[in-house]
């Protein structure tokens, strides 16, 4: 969040993927919803997610741009992902002063399962509510769907990242609640969580300026970045574990989107304040790679989602750079992007609904 800037496994699967598979089939699409190839936006400080074609045309949308969370509205997203005909979104609210819309805040405190027609079809958390008791959270700004039908929640204003049943029981947490500290099983302002293969979950300790690698029994496995040292990291917001092995973060303090191989050694550095236009701290939330290679980047003060290529090359840009605006070809501080059936990192169990 910017500053305007595993219970019975098999028993979880099932209902987890029941409660997706409902609204997988069935019912008609709105023209061009859902199409492979298509940019799923976290239209963050326009309070909604909308998918685009690659024409730029807006073809889905949720959130009637309202500032106050309800059944129709998500106020300052900052995550999104499809999950077959469904959108998990975070609805995370926005701080004191991020517009002037919102001088004192405007929480949502949700994350919610949306379908085709933007009705929400499940939701954790109560709009407008902080907390930290059962079924409440406080700023989350990240989620992913399991395979197993749970979601992973990054619930920054906690401190903690929680997996969730469909049930809304909590079966994991790493982090203190409303505890923020760099010891163990403690985490500050974390921005993204993703479950690894291995079964690890991988987060981006935004205020710790480090992203690390926790084992389910909670045991730090992996670090990189360091609470005092801001030239290595600095307020990560995102990272992600590629299929090499590499590590892609997007390092929004330093402006830049970093990939660091296994060994711990930078192997491409892409920083986006450099561009032309660019506004002077852009600090760039998200860094999805693509399966072209290509890079999808949430360059949020820019106002911008744009991909790059390996070398560092914009080939495709959403947005006006440095302008904020509402309509076809314009955005306001879009948070995460993804390319629908196309993304790495929080992947989703139905990778196509077409």
């Amino acid at each position: 969040m910017s500053n305007k800037k595993f219970g019975a496994a098999a028993k979880r699967s099932m209902i987890g993927i029941g409660i997706a598979s409902m609204f997988l089939i069935g019912g008609a699409e709105a023209a061009g919803f859902n199409t492979p190839g298509d940019v799923l936006i976290s239209d963050q400080f326009n309070n909604r997610v909308i998918e685009e074609d690659p024409s730029g045309n807006i073809v889905w949308t949720f959130g009637d741009t309202s500032y106050i969370a309800g059944p129709t509205s998500v106020v300052a997203p900052n995550d999104a992902e499809r999950v077959g005909k469904l959108t998990l979104i975070s609805g995370t609210g926005a701080p004191a002063g991020a517009e002037t819309w919102c001088p004192n805040g405007c929480a949502d405190n949700r994350v919610l399962l949306v379908d085709e027609n933007a009705n929400i079809v499940w939701q954790y958390g109560e709009a407008g509510v902080s907390g930290a008791g059962a079924g409440l959270l406080n700023a989350p700004v990240c989620a992913a769907y399991l395979p197993t039908g749970n979601i992973l929640i990054t619930d920054q204003g906690n401190q903690r990242i929680i997996e969730v049943t469909p049930e809304k029981q909590i079966v994991w947490q790493y982090g203190e609640n409303a505890n923020p500290g760099s010891a163990a099983n403690q985490l500050n302002n974390p921005n993204s969580a993703e479950l690894l293969d291995n079964g690890d979950v991988l987060i981006a300790d935004e205020s710790n300026n480090r992203v690390i690698e926790v084992t389910q029994a909670k045991q730090v496995v992996w670090q990189y970045g360091s609470v005092t040292n801001t030239v290595t990291l600095n307020a990560p917001a995102f990272a992600s574990r590629l299929s090499n092995g590499d590590t892609l973060i997007a390092d929004s303090g330093n402006n830049r989107v970093v990939e660091i191989d296994a060994n711990k050694n930078v192997v491409f550095t892409y920083y986006t304040n450099k561009r032309p236009g660019s506004v002077t701290n852009p600090i760039p939330t998200r860094a999805i790679r693509l399966k072209n290679g290509n890079t999808l980047i949430s360059d949020q003060a820019n106002d911008q989602v744009i991909e790059i290529t390996p070398t560092g090359h914009i080939v495709e840009s959403f947005g006006t750079i440095g302008v904020a605006g509402i309509g076809d070809g314009w955005l306001n501080w879009p948070y995460d992007a993804k390319v629908v059936g196309d993304y790495t990192g929080l992947v989703s169990p139905f990778p196509s609904a077409n």
